[in-house]
């Protein structure tokens, strides 16, 4: 590994360090259905976003809602001693990415067969202050 690249991934894990945020792998839903969801919490102050996926009609929005819980909590046990009211805290940044993919068939006429692929996505959740942008 070269000596850039290695103090680049330094940089990158040190970073990561201050971060506060919460992954979820394999969730069983489709990655669209679940980046509507995330579109609508996206840039959002933590307190409203946890309004909007409770009352949201979207499957997917509950288990966004628990993810952002655990990034809230994640970012409590790094700043110990700070009352989140007092944090303005708000989603910084929410990534949907397609993960694995499981394939079965369907019977179809005339002896054929049809190909259903079930989608599963990877999320993940960045919580942070207002005064770090």
């Amino acid at each position: 590994m070269g000596a850039r690249k290695r103090i680049k991934a330094e940089e990158f894990k040190e970073a990561r360090k201050e971060l506060a945020f919460a992954k979820l792998n394999n969730c069983p839903t489709s990655p669209r259905k679940m980046r509507l969801a995330a579109g609508l919490v996206r840039g959002v102050p933590v307190e409203n976003a946890l309004h909007i996926l409770k009352h949201s009609s979207l499957e997917a929005s509950a288990r966004l809602y628990k993810l952002l819980l655990s990034a809230i909590a994640n970012w409590q046990a790094k700043n110990e001693g700070v009352r989140i009211e007092d944090a303005n805290l708000y989603v910084k940044e929410i990534a949907v990415d397609s993960a694995r993919m499981l394939k079965r068939i369907q019977t179809a006429p005339q002896g054929r067969a049809y190909r259903i692929r079930k989608r599963s996505n990877h999320i993940t959740l960045i919580v942070d202050n207002k005064e770090n942008i």
